[in-house]
Order: C-alpha cells, then sequence, then structure tokens
C-alpha cells in the first residue's frame, strides 16, 4: 500500500480564497508546514489571519484542543513569492477555474521545485489531461478535487489525467485519507464524478418546472419530505448561484459534445440573463428579499374516506401503508396484485410509477380511475408524496386515492400527469448516470456512491438507491420515460442492461 505523504513534508497552497485557505487549513491540521500563496496583495496573511481565527473558534467549540490550534496556526506561513515554495513536497492548486492560468503556473512550478514534488489541482471541471499537457513532467499531476468548505466536507477526489503515475494518485489518495478525509479515484473526464452524476437532479427538476409539472416549492418538498434529500433541487441551485450551477452545466454538455442528457435549461439560461442568481442576488427561483413571502408547496386539503380501502401486494410502498394505517386505526382489507397494484380507495386504484403517465397507464391497463404514486426514499418514514391522476380519473375517485395517504399521516402533492413523477424519474436518471460513469471505467460503483453520499449529501448512494428500488423497475422507468419523450436523454446505460439481463443489481 502507498504510504501518504510524511507529516515533516512542505505543503504548498497556491490561492488563498476560500477553497485554498480551507486546504491549507486541512493540511495544518494534519501536522503539515503549509505554505499559502497568492498573487493579490497581502491575500495570503489576511487568509492566514481568518484561518487562525477559525482554528480559535475550534478549539473553543471543543472540536480540537487549544495547543491543537494554536501549532496548526503556527504551522500556516504566507510565502510571497513562487520561488518560496522550492521545498514542496506537494503543491495544491487552487486558482481561477482557467486552463491557460493552471497550465502556466504548474510550467513555472516545474522550475522551482525538485522533480520528486508532486502537483495537485483542485479543479472542479477541468481536466486533468489538458492541465498536464503543458508540463515537461505530466506524471506528477492529478486532480486533487475538496469540497466547499475544505474543513468540513469529507469528500475529496483524487482524479488522474492520462499521463497520470499511479503511485502520484495512490500518494494522494493515502494522503487525503490521512488528512480525515474519504478519498475516491477517478478518471479525468468531464465533471469527474460528483459534477457529472449531480447533473441530473437539477435536470429533470427543470424539466418538471418546463412541463408545468407543479411550482418550485412543492417539487422541493416532495424531494425533500419524500425523496430525502437535505435540500430541494431550486433552493439548493439558489445556494449555489444559478450562474455557477448554469456554468457548469453547460461546460459538461459542450464537454460531451452537447449530449442532450446534459442539456441546459432554458427556464435556468432567462434568470441567469436577468440577473436572478439566486441568495447572492436577492431573487433566483425563490424571491429572498425584504418582505417577500417564503411559498409553500401545494398539498391537497383534506378528503374524507371512502368505505373501501383495500392493500394489495407486498410491495414496500404497499406494506409501508398497512403499517401506517394500522398505526392509525383505519381498517382495511387485504388482497393480492395482479397487476402491480397497491391500493384501492373507492374506485381508485393506486399504482407506484413505472414511468409511464397515469394517463397512458389507465388507457393501456383498462382502469379509468388510476392514480400513480411517486418513488419514497422510505414510505414508513416519508412526510409527504407526490400524485398523478388519469385525465380519464374522476374527481371522486382521485379525492379518495388523497384520503387513504392523508389517512396514513402523509401530506398529498397533486403533480401534472408527467411520465415518472418527481422522485422516481430523478432518482432513476441519478443511477443510470453513475452506471454510465462506472461502465466508462470513471470509478467503481462503490466510489460513485461514496462520491455522491458525501459530496452532494444525498441520502443514498444513487446505485445502491437503485439496487433497492429493484434495477429491473429502474430500467423499465427509464424504458418507459425514453418512450414517452423520444429523446436520447433517457437512453439507458450498458451497466444497467447487462445487469438486469443476469437478474443481478449493480453491487451483486
Amino acid at each position: 500500500m502507498t504510504a501518504a505523504l510524511s507529516p515533516h513534508a512542505l505543503v504548498a497552497v497556491v490561492g488563498a480564497g476560500a477553497m485554498g485557505a480551507g486546504i491549507a487549513q486541512v493540511a495544518a491540521v494534519a501536522g503539515h508546514r503549509v505554505l499559502l500563496l497568492d498573487n493579490r496583495p497581502q491575500a495570503a496573511q489576511a487568509a492566514i489571519r481568518g484561518l487562525r481565527d477559525q482554528l480559535d473558534k475550534l478549539a473553543a467549540k471543543g472540536k480540537l484542543t487549544a495547543e491543537a490550534a494554536q501549532a496548526a496556526g503556527a504551522r500556516l506561513q504566507a510565502a510571497t513569492q513562487l520561488s518560496d515554495l522550492a521545498a514542496a513536497k506537494l503543491v495544491v492548486e487552487a486558482i481561477v477555474e482557467s486552463l491557460p492560468a493552471k497550465q502556466t503556473l504548474f510550467a513555472d512550478l516545474e522550475a522551482v521545485v525538485a522533480t520528486d514534488c508532486i502537483f495537485g489541482s483542485n479543479t472542479s471541471s477541468i481536466s486533468i489531461t489538458a492541465i498536464g499537457s503543458a508540463l515537461k513532467h505530466p506524471q506528477r499531476l492529478a486532480g486533487l478535487h475538496f469540497f466547499n468548505p475544505a474543513p468540513v466536507m469529507a469528500l475529496v477526489e483524487v482524479v488522474s489525467g492520462l499521463a497520470t503515475e499511479t503511485q502520484v494518485a495512490d500518494t494522494l489518495f493515502a494522503t487525503a485519507t490521512a488528512w480525515g478525509k474519504t478519498a475516491v479515484h477517478a478518471k479525468s473526464t468531464p465533471g469527474f464524478i460528483v459534477n457529472r452524476v449531480a447533473r441530473p437532479y437539477y435536470a429533470e427538476a427543470l424539466r418538471l418546472r418546463t412541463e408545468g409539472a407543479a411550482d418550485c416549492a412543492t417539487l422541493d418538498a416532495v424531494m425533500r419530505e419524500s425523496g430525502g434529500f437535505r435540500m430541494g433541487p431550486f433552493e439548493l441551485m439558489d445556494m449555489i448561484g444559478l450562474d455557477v450551477n448554469f456554468a457548469v452545466t453547460r461546460s459538461v454538455w459542450n464537454a460531451y459534445f452537447n449530449d442532450p442528457r446534459y442539456l441546459p435549461s432554458l427556464i435556468q439560461q432567462d434568470l441567469v440573463d436577468a440577473g436572478y442568481l439566486g441568495k447572492k442576488s436577492g431573487r433566483g427561483y425563490y424571491d429572498y428579499r425584504e418582505g417577500a413571502a417564503k411559498p409553500q408547496a401545494q398539498t391537497e386539503p383534506g378528503h374524507a374516506l371512502p368505505s373501501r380501502i383495500v392493500v394489495c401486494g407486498d410491495a414496500p410502498a404497499a406494506q409501508a401503508l398497512a403499517a401506517r394505517l394500522q398505526a392509525a386505526g383505519v381498517a382495511y382489507d387485504r388482497a393480492a396484485s395482479t397487476d402491480g397494484r397497491i391500493a384501492v380507495s373507492g374506485d381508485a386504484v393506486l399504482f407506484v410509477t413505472d414511468g409511464r403517465s397515469a394517463t397512458q397507464r389507465a388507457a393501456e391497463g383498462g382502469i379509468a380511475n388510476t392514480v400513480l404514486i411517486d418513488l419514497a426514499l422510505d414510505y414508513n418514514k416519508a412526510t409527504r408524496v407526490a400524485l398523478a391522476s388519469a385525465g380519464q380519473c374522476s374527481e371522486a375517485a382521485f379525492a379518495a386515492s388523497c384520503a387513504v395517504l392523508q389517512a396514513a399521516g402523509l401530506q398529498v402533492s397533486h403533480l401534472a400527469d408527467v411520465p415518472g413523477l418527481a422522485v422516481m424519474r430523478t432518482v432513476a436518471m441519478l443511477a443510470n448516470e453513475a452506471a454510465d460513469v462506472v461502465y466508462q471505467g470513471v470509478c467503481t460503483a462503490g466510489a460513485a456512491d461514496e462520491a455522491m453520499r458525501l459530496g452532494v449529501n444525498y441520502p443514498k448512494g444513487p446505485l445502491a438507491w437503485a439496487d433497492q428500488v429493484g434495477l429491473a423497475s429502474i430500467q423499465r422507468v427509464l424504458t418507459h420515460l425514453n418512450a414517452s419523450y423520444g429523446e436520447d436523454r433517457y437512453r439507458i446505460s450498458p451497466l444497467i442492461q447487462r445487469q438486469v439481463f443476469q437478474g443481478k443489481n449493480i453491487h451483486g
């Protein structure tokens, strides 16, 4: 096993912005003497003063001892010129996201440091291979992608370009681990792991909004309260900054030669063009200006329970519904399910979405009062669920479908009849993208799941989630989405196809 850099090794960080300063803090706390360099006058010195204050605050909260905080602060020093970094064993670049700027910096560094000094780039989207192409010794360069804020976020992507030596990547992996981070190996492809696999979380939400499925507040609530995501896609984009999110989407889309899977949204472009960039500008998908009312999720009013309630089959949604009704003291009957239904409430027949619209499923199944339920991370713990009703469904039948779920303690949001609803299609597309990342050799399935849990706080890794739902079910949802839209956007990863043909899940 390749060893981590010795704690006695000098680490240099170039770029004293939020990311560079955070990386410097991580290295200093881990025991390294750290030189911080920035081309802005006094920026490195100011960053170090801020870091020492932050270390003192961590000590006051009991997260570091006072002695450890003082020692880490003492290990932080400002450099004034590139030649000051001559003794560094690792130089981490955290400068502007510009290929020429990064190439120039590393080329200049080669004239200063020893040949055994490792170069790490904190780029989130620029090709490591392209950066390394300007170097005499590109084998020493790898991506070392921290997530913001670096001292808090657990994940580090160690990214290998075509020329990166295996030992260099392994040393960085071991070093990041020694620094208390969870490292994952990745191949240098557009977006690496996280920024590529995360695209559907935003793209499907924007597609749903474009189609009038629901307003932003409702879709966010469904993704949080049913899907288990920490933040809904619209509030998350507002926090990130719409300009930043849009730029990353465009970058990945362009890098993949305009693959429709990564197609940017006109809604987002309009907002960026208008200067509505999210929280930082006061307006985005939501209005953050003083006095602006916070929109609430659309929630169905209470409906009266019908006299006939039957829970059907033993699918997870049916089992959870039965348990919740029983806990609420609501009487129901039990029956088998031969067509996938999970419940009958009055005249309504409830199914979990399979990627078809409710109207299509009603026509093909001959059941006019078809109502579809969205996926939930855990139907036993969810507090909200999204429903869609067929165009043929009567108002009374839809009310009965709401009533049984409300009796089970769920808030109900009625979405327009779009294929796949919200959580199911998003999870299917996240899993599909993660499967392609694995299929194309960018990383392992375990690394893809770990990266998405730790890098963007998903409640489950998308491939583990697909296994939980059932990979054949994910394939079916994607097949129906592809048929409904007729777009290459919803093409199915060959890895998913292969595993389903073998009767296996992704993780075996």
